[in-house]
């Protein structure tokens, strides 16, 4: 873990809460200068603890509101077959995230789509593109809880 004091901790915990807050409000709540803050927020960029600020985006407003997720056994272990794999898995727009897993799975994919059809389309992507063991899809009913924040430790509350 990188060496983050609790202010720096409270910086990132408020920064994931709304990243688009003014540098002299989040100082104003960690009790520093706005230009310690600053200085403080560019060094957890430069240091990549901050890797970047995005805007969270309601997916069904945009026409993406169906989440699938893609279990894949792969049917061969070499390294050719995964960079083939993986660039066709990361050129595929509607794949969120992309995770090697353990287990009786090898890769989890994550997609946001249209409509089962759009589905229907990655799957022949994949297949067509690719050698997999097997491919199964489950979607998602409904939402229970997702965030982009990650866990700090207890001292950043």
């Amino acid at each position: 873990m990188a060496d983050l004091d609790c202010t720096d901790l409270r910086i990132l915990d408020l920064l994931q809460e709304d990243a688009s807050q003014a540098v002299a409000a989040i100082a104003e709540r960690v009790h520093l200068s706005t230009n310690a803050c600053w200085h403080r927020i560019k060094r957890l960029e430069d240091a990549g603890i901050i890797q970047k600020r995005v805007a969270l985006l309601d997916a069904a407003q945009v026409g993406a509101g169906l989440t699938m997720f893609v279990l894949i056994r792969a049917a061969e272990h070499s390294q050719a077959w995964f960079e083939h794999f993986a660039a066709t898995v990361r050129a595929i727009p509607s794949v969120t995230e992309f995770h090697r897993t353990s287990g009786d799975v090898d890769y989890l994919l994550k997609l946001q789509l249209a409509d089962v059809a759009s589905y229907d389309e990655v799957y022949k992507l994949l297949i067509g593109s690719t050698r997999c063991a097997e491919v199964r899809a489950v979607f998602s009913m409904e939402e229970l809880k997702r965030t982009t924040a990650v866990p700090l430790p207890a001292q950043a509350t």
